[in-house]
């Protein structure tokens, strides 16, 4: 159970960042590893308790509360305090596929949701975890595990992020056979190039593809189905398929001077900086800040990865609007606990932005009303006005480079249709519950952003594992009902 009262005897701690005026100068990771004395000492602060609250994965008042994959804390927890690290590794690998995924970018409600945070700091969960993964690669305890036996079913996973991974992953220890397909050029989704270096280098995402392909899953890359295989090609030669492809199509705003050379949706701007970083490709003018005036439309994570971009790329400056306001430095009456806590926080861009202009980036209830251009057609003002007040006066922002990041508008369309199955209005598929992920088309099943709607990396691996679950029950009553 930890150490009694460690809770309160003991000061919570976190992996300590890097210096912000020298990591801004590279595109590694800003966090440190914690020693091995500091993080049983924090396993010491977890109680172990009655309910564990940072395992119940649930949503309450529109926001995560704890582990949706419901990670075994307080068991890994005790097992770390004792210094029995394989066996901590053992618990975590139960339910978490990718623990150097959730490690690194998942925002920790389970934290939010501690028991201890109810009256002193919560433990740091997020930390120990990522802990435990690196000593266990580092240990040899991760290697390839295929499946003592294979089935003759094949099923083919659409979209290769985290749902993606994690759906094959599952599929394929059953013993069915897996094929991945991915449209660009390398397998990962968003962890490979919607999500900065920063916060996940990308080798550790080459790492886990391959481990999964020493295991037996198949992964082709450069293959967009619809156009280079058609819908047919996959029924017949498949038993079942899985789409997983994220919720990729980006929201946007609808004003005058939107036509205006450099403005670009968040996602397109991040993707064309990892190019950049992994094969040298260069960066076009929209999408290189270096010595330029960037202004980010949205107040949310990819927003914040934008800020911290933008700078290591050598930017003049960088603002970013927010259309909510400044949340507060204590939870407020209508978000208590377990809720994830709705409170102020200066995250790893912002640190970066104050260290190098002297002030945090972030403006708040700023609605964009219109960009203005020079001769050429590229932007070089923003006017904007208040959500807050209409009486508010309008103002002027000088910018070079606009970046679009308030959030997505759920799949794409085009392979969807192509399966025949319909969306909701907010780009989710319709009739894929949370039972059977099966669409309304036989056979075809959904997980990930694509079924859900853009959320956490935790809530795509839950989702995936769960598809394929739900597609292994699937193909035994398939297979019962020709038997009958």
């Amino acid at each position: 159970m930890g150490q009694l009262m460690g809770f309160l005897n003991i000061e919570k701690k976190n992996q300590k960042e890097r210096d912000p005026r020298k990591r801004i100068g590279d595109w590694n990771e800003y966090r440190e590893a914690m020693p091995e004395k500091e993080v049983r000492e924090q396993a010491a602060r977890c109680m172990d308790c009655g309910t564990p609250y940072c395992q119940i994965g649930t949503v309450l008042n529109k926001g995560t509360s704890g582990c949706p994959i419901h990670n075994l804390i307080p068991e890994w927890n005790d097992l770390v305090y004792r210094g029995l690290w394989r066996e901590a590794y053992d618990r975590l690998a139960k339910t978490n596929n990718f623990p150097e995924f959730t490690s690194k970018a998942c925002p920790a409600p389970c934290e939010g949701s501690c028991t201890a945070g109810f009256v002193s700091d919560p433990v740091s969960i997020k930390s120990i975890e990522r802990s435990i993964i690196d000593r266990a690669f580092a240990e040899g305890w991760v290697v390839p595990k295929p499946p003592l036996r294979r089935t003759d079913k094949k099923i083919a996973v659409i979209g290769s992020g985290p749902a993606g991974m994690a759906c094959a992953d599952q599929l394929n220890k059953i013993g069915h056979n897996v094929t991945v397909f991915e449209r660009s050029d390398r397998a990962g989704g968003l962890l490979m190039y919607g999500i900065p270096s920063m916060k996940i280098e990308k080798d550790v995402v080459d790492r886990r593809v391959h481990l999964l392909e020493a295991e037996g899953v198949v992964f082709k890359t450069g293959v967009d189905i619809g156009k280079d295989i058609t819908e047919e090609e996959i029924r017949k030669d498949f038993d079942a398929v899985v789409l997983c492809t994220g919720a990729g199509k980006h929201r946007d705003v609808s004003i005058e001077g939107r036509d205006l050379e450099g403005i670009s949706p968040a996602m397109e701007y991040l993707t064309a900086s990892n190019r950049h970083l992994l094969y040298g490709e260069p960066l076009k003018p929209d999408f290189d800040a270096k010595g330029k005036r960037v202004i980010v439309i949205g107040g949310g994570d990819t927003g914040e990865d934008c800020v911290a971009t933008a700078i290591r790329q050598g930017c003049k400056s960088v603002v970013q609007f927010g259309k909510h306001g400044r949340l507060p430095e204590n939870r407020s009456e209508s978000n208590p606990w377990p809720e994830n806590p709705h409170v102020f926080s200066v995250d790893y861009a912002y640190e970066e932005a104050e260290e190098l202009f002297g002030t945090d980036p972030r403006e708040y209830y700023v609605e964009t009303k219109k960009f203005t251009g020079d001769a050429s057609g590229h932007v070089r003002s923003l006017l904007t006005g208040s959500f807050k007040s209409e009486a508010e006066e309008e103002k002027k922002w000088d910018a070079d480079l606009v970046l679009i990041a308030i959030g997505f508008q759920g799949a794409e369309d085009r392979l969807f249709e192509d399966f025949g199955i319909e969306k909701d209005p907010s780009g989710r598929v319709i009739q894929a519950d949370d039972r059977s992920y099966q669409t309304s088309s036989e056979g075809v099943f959904a997980a990930g952003d694509a079924r859900r709607g853009a959320t956490l990396i935790v809530w795509a691996i839950e989702e995936g594992r769960k598809a394929a679950a739900a597609v292994d029950l699937y193909l035994d009553r398939k297979l019962s009902l020709l038997q009958n």
